[in-house]
């Protein structure tokens, strides 16, 4: 029976908490600031780490926050390797996660059709 609560799961939300707050204090690039952290994935040998962020706001486009982020991965791993308490560190893969702007497309797209459901139904009556 495997553990409910493997390693690379553990190794993944303190990543994720770290790596939150050392992009907030440290990071000092202007592409980053309004940088969100949604996912962390582990690799079950830890050694490789697949960081999903969202950039709030339009003043940064995404391109350019994944650029900032992995041109800052080696910063950011050196400063991990600081503060946790890991034989190695796993080494840091920025990804942009678009999974709000498809919510927000797919959100829009229903209100459409609830308004033209709407209108139509009043049409008809």
């Amino acid at each position: 029976m495997p553990r409910e609560y493997q390693r690379s799961s553990r190794v993944a939300q303190q990543l994720q908490r770290e790596l939150s707050d050392l992009i907030r204090r440290q990071i000092k690039d202007p592409r980053v600031h309004m940088v969100t952290i949604t996912q962390v994935d582990v690799s079950p040998d830890l050694k490789n780490a697949k960081i999903l962020f969202s950039v709030l706001g339009a003043e940064s486009p995404q391109p350019e926050a994944a650029a900032a982020l992995n041109h800052a991965a080696g910063f950011l791993r050196h400063a991990l390797g600081r503060i946790l308490r890991l034989r190695s560190i796993p080494e840091l893969h920025f990804i942009y996660d678009d999974s709000m702007d498809r919510a927000a497309h797919l959100d829009a797209l229903i209100k459409k059709a609830n308004a033209d459901s709407h209108n139509w139904q009043k049409k008809t009556q």
